[in-house]
């Protein structure tokens, strides 16, 4: 196979071969077309009953949709094919033969409810509408690696396996790890605050996390891809100003490179790179905000959530992205770090798609008499995290973050209706196989 030319490169007086999967058969008697789709697209192959080898015409007329062949000939220019060229073969050969019933229709002619596709997801993939999807979503993570590299962040990986919770002891999966009890990581938090005290400093994570959060929603997962960056000697507003740097690089980076496949989708004219500097509200500031649009039944007080209706009566008053910051330290977690003049107040930020949150982020705290307080405030044993705290102990610079899932960053990009378009095999309440 080592000679097979993509669909997409072949011109008019090559000898090529190309290989793929049969999208479509059309017999029209003395002729007979068999459409032959690869990665890079579609092929016309056209097959003159009359004038070739009836056993090779058999063999190709003869396969069911979906099956593997291999076709070689000449290439020649035809106006009326769907790519203006078409291969007129000189040999077929069935690589894999797909059964005749399948579960779904990659061509997407019957649609198939999300379910259904998410069983039988490599068929569904064959469609080029979901298949753009994860060529923006590869896009959205090599921009924004980028991005990162250009800001002076080395790339880490942190253990998935840990003995405990980045946040305590709920929402945690439980596992036996030789004998002895032991979690799937909720967040590479703690481990990347430790390297910010290394000579690293500021680094980034592109990597999985795991929730056991009960949630059945169009926007939560138990199992995620989550984009962290921390770094020393910056504090929460210089950490957004990068935040909104790899989102805007997100962008541009689909725009530059995804064209295709935007227009598959049919965004290729709305789609855009979000424009100006995105609001920074305090928490005080969006529950007034909020309160002011009249649109929900009861009143926000300090040291409420901002529920989704709030977040969606906010966005839409706002009309793009929009951060808020200065969140209650109640409702924030122990490594946040509050203001030392207004206790109450942390430096903790959130970044927000009109549709929803995207970012969790803000300052740490580096004083190791502070953090150890902060564990002991919301009812952790400082003890069971020793790994962690003794080491701002050793001199820990101050030092802010944040991290977001790729998978809300192209659900919210793209106006997808579930987040589960946005993964492979999606892992939720319901779902642990494929």
């Amino acid at each position: 196979m080592d000679n097979r030319s993509f669909t997409a490169n072949v011109s008019p007086g090559d000898e090529a071969t190309v290989a793929g999967w049969v999208h479509e058969i059309r017999d029209l008697g003395g002729i007979a077309f068999v459409i032959l789709r690869d990665r890079t697209g579609k092929i016309q192959v056209k097959l003159e009953k009359d004038e070739m080898d009836g056993e090779m015409v058999e063999t190709a007329l003869g396969v069911h949709r979906e099956s593997v062949i291999s076709v070689t000939g000449d290439v020649e220019a035809e106006d009326r094919a769907p790519t203006g060229v078409e291969v007129v073969p000189e040999s077929v050969e069935v690589l894999a033969e797909a059964d005749p019933e399948l579960p779904l229709d990659p061509s997407g002619k019957v649609e198939a409810e999300l379910p259904t596709r998410l069983d039988n997801r490599t068929l569904d993939l064959r469609k080029e509408e979901v298949k753009a999807i994860f060529e923006i979503r590869s896009e959205v993570l090599r921009a924004v690696r980028e991005y990162f590299r250009s800001v002076g962040c080395t790339e880490i990986n942190t253990p998935k396996i840990v003995a405990t919770g980045t946040e305590g002891g709920t929402e945690l999966f439980p596992i036996t790890y030789f004998g002895e009890e032991a979690f799937m990581n909720q967040s590479p938090q703690l481990f990347k605050q430790l390297m910010v005290g290394s000579g690293l400093e500021r680094v980034f994570e592109i990597g999985p996390i795991f929730r056991a959060e009960e949630h059945n929603t169009p926007r939560h997962l138990n199992e995620a891809t989550m984009i962290d960056f921390e770094s020393a000697f910056v504090d929460h507003h210089e950490a957004m100003d990068v935040c909104e740097g790899t989102l805007r690089a997100a962008y541009e980076g689909v725009i530059e490179s995804c064209e295709a496949a935007l227009e598959t989708l049919g965004m290729a004219e709305e789609f855009s790179v979000p424009q100006g500097e995105f609001p920074r509200l305090t928490y005080e500031e969006a529950l007034e905000r909020v309160n002011a649009t009249g649109e929900l039944d009861d009143v926000l007080v300090w040291g409420d959530d901002l529920s989704t209706e709030a977040e969606h009566a906010l966005g839409a008053d706002i009309g793009g992205h929009y951060f808020v910051t200065d969140w209650p330290a109640e409702v924030k977690p122990f490594y946040i770090q509050d203001y030392d003049d207004d206790p109450e107040v942390s430096k903790g930020f959130d970044l927000m798609h009109p549709r929803m949150e995207l970012v969790s982020g803000g300052q740490r705290e580096h004083r190791y008499e502070e953090l150890v307080a902060g564990f002991e405030e919301q009812g952790l044993d400082p003890e069971q995290f020793d790994y962690y705290t003794k080491m701002f102990r050793y001199g820990m610079p101050p030092h802010a973050g944040w991290a977001y899932g790729v998978e809300r960053l192209v659900m919210t990009m793209l106006d997808l209706p579930n987040i589960r378009e946005t993964v492979l095999f999606p892992r939720d309440r319901q779902r642990l196989s494929p």
